[in-house]
């Protein structure tokens, strides 16, 4: 067991990797009632084309993360659910592009909880029979989805972007490419993804350390796991420029849903790189389009954006996007009136006194989240999947300049990159 202190944050996490290869962390938080833990692989939709070492290559259906996930949660003897509310716990799951995570937290029976989890996750059951039924219940969530236009106008943003990579292609998948999913596919991504060498367990809360590590060695040294050569994910070759710079979706909606953004076009970043350019296009971000922001104010003023208006940045080393917008009565102008405050920003640059506020609010914002074990553990699992560290935020955040933070600016606004996403009526 590894004691890694962090001074300035007065936090110690402890780490252990077990012979099989699995990743255990654990925070104690002294004095909260509360433990949260997330058992992850780092598998997600956009894994449909890979090559385990020593192993053929393959081609799976779309949506079949997602669908894996909803059928751990079958047991021979039951729904996995009932096992964790009889203990006490409440937990979930979800998939997202590049993990699948599983998650409970609990006040009590902590132990028995993490074994649960553990082992439902490490005793997958799949029949015939089984996975048929689950596709006429995903076939329904992915027509809810369908139908709901703050979906329908995100994976817009995200098809009008990219021409071929899996990144376009809706989590849960279509109800075609579900349908030809059988227990022999599922099986086949299950020992890939889910040996323990791709996977994470994060533990946070009221917890002593070494007896979460005892638990867990003497878990998984009662289980036989062969070791696993490398995972290597295929990508055909994404084009650099927009797949299709405006994606018009007909729904019924009060008031068109407009989103836009920017395709990435440097990509192959990875770890405290990839983490330094996601914190400082986010910072940028907030200076520009912040709720205490001119440009908030005169949108709103202007009655172009309502409170539902917010915006992101998505980052990954194989892709990356903004995503800008929300309800506006008139999309072309919300549009017109950001790029020509966008510009003149551009050409002046943020002011400093700006800088520092906003710098400052975001490390607030982040030595806030770290008294959220819900927010520790699903953070720290994303940046570690991705090579980052989550307790290096501070000083990243610390030592970023102005310069920085213009440059960053000027470089991802890049108008020739700009995909615009909008829901309408019929």
């Amino acid at each position: 067991m590894e004691a890694i202190t962090y001074d300035r944050l007065q936090e110690t996490l402890y780490h252990e990797t077990m012979s099989n290869g699995l990743q255990v962390y654990v925070l104690p938080k002294p004095g909260f009632q509360k433990t949260y833990a997330t058992f992850s692989t780092k598998y997600g939709s956009i894994d449909n084309h890979f090559k385990v070492e020593g192993e053929p290559e393959i081609s799976v259906p779309d949506g079949i993360a997602h669908f894996l996930e909803h059928k751990m949660f079958e047991e021979p003897e039951g729904d996995i659910f009932t096992k964790f509310a009889m203990q006490g716990a409440s937990a979930n799951a979800f998939t997202s592009f590049d993990q699948t995570v599983y998650l409970f937290s609990a006040t009590e029976n902590i132990m028995a909880n993490l074994e649960t989890l553990v082992n439902f996750v490490q005793h997958p059951y799949f029949t015939d029979q089984n996975v048929e039924k689950e596709k006429g219940i995903i076939g329904q969530e992915i027509g809810m989805y369908g139908d709901n236009p703050d979906w329908r106008v995100y994976f817009g943003l995200i098809e009008a972007m990219y021409a071929v990579h899996p990144v376009r292609i809706d989590i849960a998948g279509t109800v075609e490419s579900i349908a030809t999913i059988t227990k022999e596919t599922l099986y086949t991504c299950y020992n890939a993804f889910y040996h323990p060498s791709n996977m994470l367990l994060f533990v946070v809360g009221g917890v002593d350390p070494e007896a979460v590590f005892q638990m867990v060695r003497d878990n998984q040294a009662a289980k036989d796991y062969k070791p696993q050569g490398a995972i290597e994910r295929l990508f055909d070759q994404e084009p650099t420029v927009v797949h299709q710079a405006r994606k018009v979706s007909k729904l019924p909606v009060s008031l068109p849903k407009c989103l836009f953004g920017f395709k990435e076009t440097q990509l192959g970043r990875s770890g405290e790189d990839l983490l330094r350019r996601d914190l400082t296009t986010k910072l940028a971000m907030d200076l520009l389009l912040g709720s205490s922001t001119k440009l908030y104010q005169k949108l709103y003023d202007m009655d172009l954006i309502s409170d539902g208006f917010s915006y992101e940045y998505n980052s990954n080393p194989n892709y990356c996007f903004s995503a800008i917008g929300g309800d506006t009565k008139d999309p072309d102008q919300l549009l017109e009136v950001i790029k020509n405050e966008i510009e003149a920003v551009k050409s002046s640059g943020f002011r400093a006194e700006d800088f520092e506020r906003a710098k400052n609010k975001k490390i607030g914002g982040y030595l806030r989240m770290l008294n959220y074990p819900e927010n520790i553990a699903h953070e720290f699992t994303r940046y570690n999947f991705r090579g980052g560290d989550l307790f290096k935020v501070l000083p990243i955040y610390e030592s970023l300049t102005l310069d920085d933070v213009n440059g960053r600016l000027r470089e991802h606004i890049d108008w020739n990159q700009l995909a615009v996403s909008l829901v309408v009526s019929p």
